[in-house]
């Protein structure tokens, strides 16, 4: 039995991401990382699918038991609404259960530990945030991290020029 030609690839799932928090990954070294929702107004959500926010300064902060997320940048749509104020700096309640509320109080209760925003994603049609638990590096640290990047992608390069 010999093989059809008509074999179907999988269709390619979109890109569900929003934005991504890079500076994140370069000034602090991530351990542990959860999904939470975002409580949104209208304006905020017809602004993030045109992909109009920053996320590099944002951090979560835990107060009373519940989560927000500041320092979260979404510009406002030229066509939005004219009887709202929008707010492009409003601090946003995330939605987690307790445990994970609870889990995250007492991480950042350590010494140099902190809670920010890593990625920002559709899930469905609700936004979804990704917040992760994160120690700052320091100085030193980024160098190395810098330098084993280079040194992995020299490598690669060795092994794909060693194999022709």
């Amino acid at each position: 039995m010999a093989k059809s030609k008509t074999t179907r690839k999988k269709p390619k799932a979109p890109d569900t991401t929003i934005v991504v928090n890079k500076k994140a990954r370069h000034d602090y070294f991530i351990e542990d990382s959860f999904e939470s929702g975002v409580a949104l107004q209208g304006w905020e959500v017809k602004s993030l699918r045109l992909k109009k926010v920053q996320l590099v300064d944002s951090y979560v902060l835990i107060k009373d038991g519940e989560a927000f997320l500041l320092g979260c940048n979404i510009t406002p749509l030229d066509t939005a609404n004219t009887h709202t104020i929008a707010d492009p700096s409003r601090t946003k309640k995330l939605l987690l259960h307790k445990k994970e509320l609870a889990k995250l109080f007492s991480a950042t209760q350590q010494k140099g530990h902190t809670c920010v925003c890593t990625k920002m994603y559709w899930k469905n049609h609700l936004v979804k945030c990704q917040i992760s638990l994160a120690k700052g590096k320091q100085s030193h640290d980024k160098r190395a991290t810098a330098k084993d990047r280079e040194w992995n992608i020299d490598k690669q390069r060795i092994v794909r020029q060693a194999n022709r």
